[in-house]
C-alpha cells in the first residue's frame, strides 16, 4: 500500500503543470501620464507683516509694495514719508495648481523672502494675486504662516539658527479663481506620454490598450501614443480610467552604471553584462619614515649643530587575485567577484573604466 502511494503521488506531480514565470507588470499609470492632464505652477510677490522686528527695514521695493496696499485700503502715505518696516517682509509666493481644480477650491502656497528678513515666524500674508506662465490671474492667497525653522540674535552678536525661518507655507492659503481648460474631453485624439522614452514599452502599452479596446491606439514615437476616445466627459473619463488599471510589463531598462566620483557611490542595473575578461587588482605601498638625528656638541667646543639624514623606505604589496569572468556574466557575477577581490569604491570606479575601456563591459557608464 505505501509503494502504491507513492507512485500514485508521482504521477499527480508529473501531471501537475509547472507554473509559469510571472512576469513583472506594473499599471499603465505609473508608466506615463496623459498630455494636458498636469500641475500648473503659479507665482506672485506679496507682503508679510505682523513680524517681531525680523522684516526687510525700509527697503524701497517693500516700502513700494505697502504704499500699494495702504493704498488699497484708502490708506495714502505721504509724499518723501520713507516708513520703518521691520514688522514687514517683502515674499515671492509659490504654488501649484493641480488639474481640474475649479474656482472656490483651496490649495497650499509657500512664502519666502526676497530680502534682508531674518525670519517669518508669527507673520500674516497679506492678499497677493498668483499669475500664471501666461500672466492671467488664477489664485488669491492670504493665511497665517507656519514656519519650521527658528532664528535668534543675542545682544553681544551670537546668532543660532533651526532650520530655514525665511520660508514659510500655509495650507490652504489661496483660493483658485480661474479653472485651466485641459481639453481632454473636447479634443478628438487624447495623448499619452511615456515617463521615459522607450519604443518597446510604447508598443506593449499600445497592444494592452487595443486589447481591451480595439483599434484605439497608435504609436507616434518613442514616448506618445495617440487614443481615440469616445465622445462626452463621462464616457472619456470612464475609458481614460480603465486605461490606467492596465497591467503592462515594460522593457528592461538600458545596461547602465551610474558612478558617482564625489561619494564613491556606484549603482550598476540587473541588465549590464560583461564579456569574457580577466581582472586582477592589487595594491602597491611605497613607505618612507624620514628620522633627522640632531647632534649637538658639546659646552665650550665652539661646534655646531649637525642634523644627520636618516631614512627608512619599505615597499609592500598586497596580494593580488585574478577573477575570470564567463561570456554573458551578469551583475551577480560582478558583484560576487568584486566583493572577493576586496575592492574599495574608488577601486571598483578604476576596475569599471578599465572594463569598459577594454570592451568588456556591456553599459553605459555615468558619471556624477
Amino acid at each position: 500500500m505505501r509503494r502504491l502511494f507513492y507512485f500514485v503521488l508521482a504521477l499527480m506531480t508529473l501531471a501537475t503543470p509547472l507554473a509559469a514565470p510571472v512576469a513583472h507588470a506594473e499599471r499603465v499609470r505609473d508608466l506615463g501620464a496623459f498630455q494636458g492632464v498636469r500641475s500648473n505652477q503659479l507665482t506672485g510677490y506679496g507682503v508679510v507683516v505682523g513680524l517681531p522686528g525680523t522684516g526687510d527695514d525700509n527697503l524701497d521695493y517693500l516700502t513700494q509694495a505697502m504704499r500699494g496696499v495702504s493704498g488699497r485700503l484708502g490708506v495714502q502715505l505721504p509724499p518723501g514719508v520713507s516708513p520703518g518696516l521691520k514688522n514687514a517682509a517683502a515674499v515671492l509666493i509659490t504654488a501649484d495648481l493641480p488639474a481640474f481644480a475649479k474656482p472656490g477650491q483651496r490649495i497650499d502656497v509657500t512664502v519666502s523672502t526676497i530680502g534682508k528678513a531674518k525670519s517669518l515666524r508669527g507673520g500674516a500674508l497679506i492678499l497677493a494675486p498668483l499669475y500664471g506662465a501666461d500672466g492671467q490671474i488664477y489664485a488669491m492667497a492670504q493665511g497665517n504662516l507656519a514656519v519650521g525653522g527658528l532664528g535668534i540674535t543675542a545682544k553681544d552678536g551670537s546668532q543660532l539658527t533651526v532650520n530655514v525661518p525665511t520660508v514659510g507655507r500655509i495650507a490652504d492659503g489661496a483660493s483658485v479663481e480661474r479653472a485651466v481648460a485641459t481639453g481632454f474631453d473636447t479634443g478628438e485624439v487624447l495623448r499619452w506620454n511615456l515617463f521615459q522614452s522607450d519604443f518597446l514599452t510604447a508598443a506593449r502599452v499600445r497592444d494592452a490598450i487595443n486589447t481591451r479596446y480595439p483599434g484605439i491606439a497608435s504609436v507616434e514615437d518613442g514616448v506618445t501614443l495617440a487614443l481615440r476616445l469616445p465622445d462626452g466627459a463621462d464616457r472619456r473619463a470612464s475609458t481614460m480610467a480603465a486605461i490606467e488599471m492596465l497591467q503592462v510589463s515594460p522593457a528592461e531598462a538600458a545596461a547602465r552604471v551610474i558612478v558617482n566620483s564625489r561619494t564613491g557611490t556606484v549603482v550598476i542595473n540587473s541588465a549590464v553584462r560583461l564579456s569574457p575578461a580577466a581582472i586582477s587588482h592589487g595594491k602597491l605601498v611605497v613607505k618612507i619614515d624620514e628620522k633627522p638625528q640632531v647632534s649637538q656638541p658639546g659646552p665650550f667646543s665652539r661646534g655646531q649643530t649637525a642634523v644627520t639624514p636618516n631614512s627608512q623606505i619599505s615597499v609592500s604589496e598586497q596580494e593580488a587575485h585574478v577573477a575570470m569572468f564567463k561570456p554573458g556574466a551578469s551583475l551577480s557575477s560582478l558583484v560576487d567577484a568584486l566583493n572577493k577581490l576586496g575592492t574599495s569604491p574608488s577601486d571598483l570606479v578604476a576596475i569599471l573604466e578599465a572594463l569598459k575601456e577594454a570592451g568588456s563591459l556591456k553599459a553605459e557608464m555615468e558619471i556624477l
